[in-house]
């Protein structure tokens, strides 16, 4: 039987996900900027995007084994 994951790992796992869930659609949205022509502001989106992604996924990667 399992035990459930201690709440600072839940909390790192959450907010893990989130930064994803931030990072998809920053990514998502960033082909408007490119069709609008402003490829300065999708080039921006698009990095802080990966950003977002790499961190939020060692987070969750942190909190699952941490749990």
């Amino acid at each position: 039987m399992t035990s459930p994951p201690s709440p600072p790992a839940r909390r790192e796992r959450l907010v893990g996900l989130l930064l994803v869930g931030i990072a998809v659609v920053l990514l998502v949205s960033s082909v408007s900027w490119f069709g609008s022509g402003r490829a300065g502001v999708g080039i921006g989106q698009v990095v802080l995007g990966v950003v977002l992604a790499a961190v939020g996924g060692f987070l969750v990667r942190r909190g699952r084994a941490a749990g």
